[in-house]
């Protein structure tokens, strides 16, 4: 079993230690444009393999696609990061050009591959690999929601004062600090809703907290945050390859589901050997409903700046 990560700064190198650590696939490729970087994480990562007990074999790259031959899985983390201050947003005319590439070269060698895109802005550049790659929807991922989800675990852990692994939570939506849908109603702990276990302006504070999760560690690392990134896509990745079927909140092209076509955007999804398997449709209140079309309205604003700019054509 064979899984690519394209792109070996933070976030990439992160996934494929979690990867190597967890031993979710025989073989790790670790693949950069810059000389000398992949080979050198990976190096980093396989000299920890005695001390951590895995067997996963990581090899790092230069630019070389042709070395990624049959993988089952890609993630894409290129391009460049966030900076304080910066939106996921303004990332778009960079970002998409490198996204596009990468996924061209990548599918030349793995045409059967599904893929996880990573790189921000996260739903428009999986819209754009879509759109670009004629691939059937249930193959192309983002990998956002699986975060956001995460994030929203943690503050509602630290909140309720509990282990974060006994806490259910969802974020749909966008990726964005403004898109982002924490569902602090259907959220529990150990099946007790957490609405009885915390105050409403609690819950409030926890899911704005979670909204800038990704821009507080920004302004607090300078850059975007790489640890939990880089193990939400690895997160998703053993899904796939080991078949799972976990519910993961993911980027995913929506054809009628939650009245929406034509975009890509935060949903649960069940995710299993053949990437989404099924998207689930929650019974969202009204307020939940608006939230989510204002929501898509900002994330096709940002996907009609790929057809302004000629990245993608109509």
């Amino acid at each position: 079993m064979k899984v690519t990560v394209v792109g070996a700064g933070n976030v990439g190198a992160t996934c494929a230690n979690v990867l190597a650590v967890n031993e979710v696939a025989n073989e790790v490729v670790l693949i950069d444009i810059k000389e000398g970087l992949a080979e050198g994480k990976a190096m980093d990562i396989m000299q920890t393999a005695q001390l951590m007990g895995f067997d996963t074999v990581v090899k790092g790259i230069t630019n070389d696609y042709s070395q990624t031959a049959g993988s089952q899985v890609v993630v894409i983390t290129s391009g460049i990061p966030r900076k304080p201050g910066m939106t996921r947003e303004e990332l778009i005319g960079v970002n998409a050009g490198i996204v596009k590439s990468v996924a061209e070269n990548v599918l030349k060698y793995s045409p059967d591959a599904i893929l996880i895109i990573v790189s921000n802005p996260m739903d428009p550049m999986a819209y754009l690999s879509l759109k670009t790659l004629g691939l059937p929807r249930e193959r192309v991922i983002g990998m956002g929601g699986a975060l956001d989800s995460s994030r929203f675990k943690y503050f509602l852990s630290q909140a309720l004062e509990c282990n974060a692994n006994e806490v259910e939570g969802l974020v749909i939506g966008g990726h964005g600090d403004t898109t982002m849908i924490p569902l602090t109603r259907l959220a529990s702990y150990k099946g007790i809703p957490v609405s009885k276990l915390l105050p409403a302006e609690k819950l409030e504070e926890v899911a704005q907290s979670t909204m800038v999760g990704g821009a507080t560690l920004t302004k607090l690392l300078g850059t975007s945050a790489w640890m939990a990134p880089g193990a939400a896509a690895s997160y998703m990745v053993e899904s796939i390859v080991k078949d799972q079927k976990k519910m993961i909140v993911c980027g995913a092209y929506l054809d009628g589901e939650y009245g929406m076509k034509d975009i890509t955007i935060g949903v649960p999804c069940i995710i299993g050997k053949n990437g989404i398997e099924k998207i689930v449709e929650l019974e969202l209140n009204e307020e939940e409903k608006a939230k989510l079309a204002a929501s898509e309205a900002a994330v096709r604003k940002t996907n009609a700046n790929l057809y302004e700019a000629g990245i993608l054509k109509k």
